[in-house]
């Protein structure tokens, strides 16, 4: 991906890859197939959604100038800790659920009150819009090619 993608560019991707995982779950796949050591595909779907739906929200709060309700933790506590909250949802819940994060996404990634974009609490540094996108781009898309080669 070259470095120079506008903020536009990157949603736009952003769209188009959370719009390809829309399309795999909508197929008839086994989706209690083992991705990593111990997640389902359907575990996956819920990582992503869980992440998706953080990011969403902190926009949202960024633009409302609430406090933000960053997620705590190292990154493996949080991924575990994220796919047990969520595992309790459907796919078509999940699939919902990544619809709304992301037209609250798309509706509001430009407002000029948004600064800067934190992560998680205690992370390193902040991105900008267009390095989140890449980041969160880039993290789908690499857990879709993983959902593909082992479910097809």
């Amino acid at each position: 991906m070259k470095r120079n993608n506008t903020l536009k560019d990157l949603l736009k991707m952003e769209q188009n890859i959370v719009n390809d995982l829309l399309k795999l779950f909508n197929d008839k796949h086994d989706f209690d197939r083992i991705i990593y050591t111990e997640w389902t595909a359907k575990d996956v779907f819920a990582h992503i959604v869980m992440w998706h739906e953080s990011f969403a929200n902190n926009i949202i709060d960024l633009i409302n100038g609430n406090e933000l309700n960053l997620l705590k933790g190292l990154l493996y506590e949080i991924n575990e800790k994220g796919v047990r909250e969520y595992k309790k949802y459907t796919i078509e819940e999940l699939k919902i659920k990544i619809i709304n994060a992301q037209e609250k996404i798309n509706g509001n990634i430009e407002n000029g009150k948004i600064k800067s974009m934190p992560y998680r609490k205690n992370s390193k540094r902040e991105y900008t819009k267009e390095e989140h996108l890449e980041i969160v781009y880039k993290h789908i898309k690499g857990h879709y090619k993983d959902i593909i080669k082992n479910i097809k």
